[in-house]
């Protein structure tokens, strides 16, 4: 698709097809009319060159039991070869059907009940919703806040949290929230200190190929011989190309003790098996989506710059952290000195506006929001014009009488 033009400033109306974004809104905040800049999939529409195969394929009348199509796999370990310098074998890889239901399945595989899971909170909420559903203890290592916002992994605390009951910790590779692609020293550490404690490491790397202004997403696995021998990576095209409801998402486990049971119960569940449509739509994404992908790449740098230079002139108490990766911008609003309800109430009943919530990521996230800027230009202009018309009304209003 070399030489194509895609066109990211189209408005498409998602309300009415079933679309999380916009047809919960009513159930998760109250109000129908809000634009919803928050649960993380882009406003953009999925590439032609996938649609295109997904409709070739319907156009045969018979949708019943199928097998995998011989270039899939294939296909995957080139795109990860290209792009992330990972030279991943075939018998590493199987299906999964969703990187959470993954991290459910290497849960109940390799952590006892008696048995604890490592989270390290600010972090993708559906982590912490895993280890408590499935009945395991929950430990936290709190990242550690940089000057410049940015996340570091407080290495101190993780020897100390660490005890020999611990036997999993969940990694955002790269980092969500706050967009952070974690550095070839800090995850050879991670995976150091992980293998001398016997614990294996979850990479979630679903945002891998979201890496922004020339930053390099690193794979896990391969920062050293005992990282390939502690982990079990996550991966998928769903987030990059928007196809999350396809479901498209697949592990990588290199090491060969852990991929035998790891994937005999994936096996013995069925749960190895794509549905009809994920690998059509990952080789259509993988073999023809680079041009797309880029030219997507840069229209989100185009919406984070407008966010940070919006706020930096008009809404200083918002202090956007500039993210490496992927089209989600965590907002430090601690400045506004608002109390968690009354913060929400500015964002959904002032502004009119659907983001996360920065609590939901753990207790660190207090004061925060997270922003999806995976949406047209003009709909975010509209968004940050609620937002400072919002902020602007505060000065005038006592913080006692929030709704």
């Amino acid at each position: 698709m070399t030489g194509m033009k895609y066109d990211f400033d189209k408005l498409i109306d998602r309300h009415g097809t079933g679309a999380l974004k916009t047809d919960a809104l009513q159930e998760r905040y109250g109000s129908a009319d809000l634009l919803p800049l928050w649960v993380a999939d882009m406003d953009f529409e999925t590439p032609p060159f996938i649609t295109e195969a997904l409709r070739r394929r319907m156009e045969h009348p018979i949708f019943g039991y199928t097998v995998e199509p011989c270039d899939y796999w294939q296909t995957v370990m080139q795109w990860i070869a290209e792009h992330h310098g990972w030279n991943v074998k075939q018998e590493w890889l199987t299906y999964i059907p969703g990187v959470m239901k993954g991290v459910g399945a290497a849960i109940n595989v390799f952590v006892e009940k008696d048995e604890k899971v490592i989270i390290q909170p600010p972090v993708y909420h559906p982590f912490r919703f895993a280890v408590e559903g499935n009945a395991r203890q929950l430990v936290m290592n709190p990242l550690r806040e940089n000057a410049d916002g940015s996340f570091s992994i407080d290495f101190e605390n993780l020897a100390e949290v660490a005890d020999n009951k611990c036997r999993m910790l969940l990694l955002a590779n790269p980092h969500n929230p706050g967009g952070r692609v974690w550095g070839k020293e800090t995850l050879r550490h991670l995976a150091d200190f992980c293998h001398n404690h016997g614990i294996i490491v979850v990479s979630d790397e679903i945002h891998c190929d979201l890496a922004l202004w020339n930053n390099r997403h690193t794979p896990f696995a391969t920062v050293s011989p005992e990282a390939a021998q502690c982990s079990i990576t996550f991966g998928a095209p769903s987030k990059t190309f928007n196809i999350a409801g396809i479901v498209s998402s697949y592990a990588i486990v290199p090491d060969n003790t852990l991929r035998r049971r790891f994937f005999s119960w994936l096996r013995a569940n069925e749960f190895n098996e794509p549905n009809l449509f994920a690998p059509i739509a990952t080789v259509a994404a993988f073999r023809h989506g680079e041009e797309w992908r880029k030219q997507m790449l840069r229209y989100v740098e185009g919406n984070i710059d407008f966010v940070i230079d919006f706020l930096a002139k008009n809404i200083p108490s918002i202090k956007p952290v500039r993210p490496q990766a992927s089209f989600l911008v965590w907002l430090d609003c601690r400045a506004l000195h608002l109390t968690h309800d009354q913060l929400n109430d500015l964002f959904v009943h002032r502004a009119h506006l659907a983001l996360n919530d920065g609590e939901m990521f753990g207790p660190s996230g207090k004061g925060f929001m997270r922003l999806n800027v995976g949406t047209t230009r003009q709909i975010l202009a509209k968004a940050l014009d609620q937002l400072h018309e919002a902020v602007s009304n505060l000065t005038n209003v006592s913080s006692t009488n929030f709704s």
